[in-house]
């Protein structure tokens, strides 16, 4: 995507959780932020939707928006819910399952 495809959205006052909705059966993202630093983007899982066990080349911020997540670190289980957030260090094999159909913000630090 080229930067004159992307949207607009500074000097805005956003409410993230209103900026992206659901899917039944799905995973929905929408990249917020693409910048050589970093990048920002929401997702919204629906329930029992997820992301397999990978790796990130950067450390990686989950914020929980809405609902109730399980974000599985090297192995280890930890529930977040809505206001929560968790660092994903970098190179370490994690995973995310929805509990609940969440919304979450995702910001990853390019180093």
């Amino acid at each position: 995507m080229t930067d004159e495809q992307r949207e607009d959205l500074v000097r805005q006052i956003l409410r993230p959780v209103d900026l992206i909705g659901y899917q039944t059966g799905s995973v929905v993202s929408r990249m917020m932020v693409f910048k050589k630093s970093g990048t920002i983007t929401l997702f919204a899982f629906d329930q029992g939707e997820g992301l397999s066990e990978h790796t990130a080349p950067y450390d990686a911020i989950v914020t929980i928006l809405e609902g109730e997540a399980l974000i599985t670190i090297e192995d280890e289980p930890f529930t977040l819910k809505a206001g929560e957030m968790i660092i994903m260090p970098a190179e370490k094999p994690h995973a995310v399952e929805a509990v609940t159909r969440f919304k979450m913000m995702l910001t990853m630090i390019h180093a």
